[in-house]
């Protein structure tokens, strides 16, 4: 997210809570960024695992992801298109794992670990599969995947495993998450399966996605 406050920016990343305060509630005692306003209440920020905040002027921050997420088409943008789509996995992108190719490298601007999973659950692919694997067919389902599964995250009011500035959770119930880990697959049955991989963890149904 980025706060425009006249010649200067202010970027939270994935990764930062940010909660808004009423003038009669205290503040956490722990927290990276306080903003308050002139009657009292305020809006506070703090980093979880690998989130990051900057404040910059203008035309100084020279931060690369944050470069080319600012030149790359949102997924819910019309420009986010099935054609666009298939350029992206290239020779490079071809070499990743599912979840590689879908939240590294800001290749798809906001999309990051939480929204992947029930994206790859959708078009029936394992976080762990090779792109070089997936035909045609499947990419399609997977790029149908991404704008049904975003859409219905934003529409809802983001995922049932973050909280909003008023600290509600998300309308959209997650389907692979933490909240719904060991449980029955809705399609197969299967319980549902975490497992650590590059850095985060990935949730999966071994039935339905298979490698």
């Amino acid at each position: 997210m980025e706060i425009l406050l006249e010649d200067t920016r202010i970027v939270l990343g994935d990764g930062v809570a940010l909660r808004f305060i009423p003038a009669d509630q205290k503040r956490p005692a722990k927290h990276q960024l306080l903003v308050e306003f002139a009657d009292g209440s305020a809006l506070v920020a703090t980093v979880q695992m690998y989130g990051g905040m900057w404040c910059f002027r203008e035309g100084e921050f020279d931060n690369p992801y944050y470069q080319i997420a600012c030149t790359k088409p949102s997924p819910l943008s019309e420009e986010f298109d099935a054609v666009y789509f298939a350029g992206l996995l290239d020779e490079k992108g071809r070499k990743k794992s599912a979840k590689a190719f879908l939240a590294t490298e800001q290749r798809i601007p906001g999309l990051g670990n939480g929204g992947l999973q029930d994206i790859l659950y959708q078009a029936n692919i394992h976080p762990k599969r090779s792109m070089a694997s997936v035909i045609d067919q499947e990419l399609e389902s997977l790029f149908l995947a991404i704008k049904s599964t975003l859409w219905q995250m934003a529409e809802q009011g983001g995922r049932d495993t973050e909280k909003d500035l008023f600290g509600q959770p998300g309308g959209y119930r997650t389907v692979l998450s933490r909240n719904t880990v060991n449980t029955p697959c809705p399609r197969c049955g299967e319980l549902i399966r975490k497992e650590a991989y590059m850095g985060g963890s990935i949730y999966y149904c071994s039935t339905c996605q298979l490698r």
